[in-house]
């Protein structure tokens, strides 16, 4: 793609960063393992195409571990996604992670599918995490993606 670039997230992005995740998600919480993160909280990049965001990744850092709480995009099969995964990447390694995952669901076979051809390994399943992620946040479906029932959250990683 061309005249793209990489920043940081600003305050200036919040108000556009809540309503892309709410428009997409459903609302401003992202719920992964029972733990709730507040989009207007998280750290994270954006790609800018012609002075418009064009994608984001939210992370959370704990220790030496970074995980992608969410990587969204205007356009799909774009490259943009493989950007925003080796730029966290690097940023990770440059604070001090040593490792990088993420939860994603049962339902989500192309984010299964994209984080696997990028070096990423299924670390566990949690059968019906998804029960506890409701009680959190009511708006879940009960179905996800192509009609797959939304139960289980399933942990990727890869070593940094």
């Amino acid at each position: 793609m061309k005249d793209i670039k990489i920043r940081e997230i600003t305050k200036n992005d919040t108000n556009w960063i809540i309503k892309f995740i709410t428009e997409n998600w459903g609302s401003d919480k992202i719920i992964t393992r029972g733990k709730i993160y507040h989009v207007k909280d998280l750290p994270g990049f954006v790609i800018i195409q012609n002075k418009e965001i064009i994608a984001l990744i939210l992370y959370s850092t704990k220790g030496h571990n970074c995980e992608i709480i969410s990587m969204n995009s205007k356009k799909q099969n774009k490259g943009l996604g493989t950007l925003l995964l080796n730029h966290i990447k690097e940023h990770a390694k440059k604070i001090g992670c040593i490792r990088l995952w993420l939860v994603t669901t049962n339902d989500n076979l192309s984010a299964l599918r994209f984080y696997q051809k990028r070096g990423f390994i299924i670390k566990a399943i949690y059968p019906n995490a998804i029960d506890i992620s409701r009680k959190l946040k009511p708006e879940i479906p009960l179905v996800g993606k192509d009609g797959v029932p939304l139960r289980d959250e399933i942990e990727l990683e890869m070593s940094l």
